[in-house]
């Protein structure tokens, strides 16, 4: 083999190892955003009356549909988003979802808890941003559909 034919060959495992590297990342971090999603749907189905009451504390309208919009939009979205099914627009909802509740729920910015929990959803939207914008990668229902 000729020392070119070897470079080809050494750049072409390197950037299969690189696509295979950047795929298995972006699977996991889909997984680990999507965790957190699915983790509060089930929580709120859990104990929906007690939920009911917490939105409505908030003063939100109609906080039984609106029980019903989230836990939709967190086990819904989150199962998407691991499956990598209509990604980035799966991203954009739960991004909108993730900055809402921040500014909806945890506004109370001078209580330490609630800032915590503001800039994590806002983090959160930062993240899912991140999916809008580059996609879900090759291990995903989107790759295999050519999208």
């Amino acid at each position: 083999m000729t020392n070119s034919a070897n470079i080809a060959q050494t750049t072409t495992s390197e950037q299969s190892r690189s696509d295979v590297t950047q795929a298995s990342a972006s699977l996991i971090g889909r997984v680990l955003l999507s965790a957190i999603f699915i983790l509060s749907g089930f929580s709120k189905l859990a104990a929906p009356a007690m939920m009911v009451g917490y939105i409505g504390s908030v003063g939100l309208p109609f906080p039984q549909l609106a029980l019903a919009v989230a836990i939709i939009v967190e086990i819904g979205g989150g199962l998407a988003l691991i499956a990598g099914y209509r990604t980035r627009t799966v991203a954009a909802v739960l991004a909108v979802f993730s900055v809402f509740t921040a500014l909806a729920f945890h506004n109370a910015l001078g209580d330490q808890n609630q800032f915590i929990h503001f800039f994590k959803n806002i983090a959160m939207a930062g993240g899912l941003l991140q999916v809008v914008a580059f996609g879900a990668g090759r291990f995903s229902l989107d790759a295999r559909r050519g999208r």
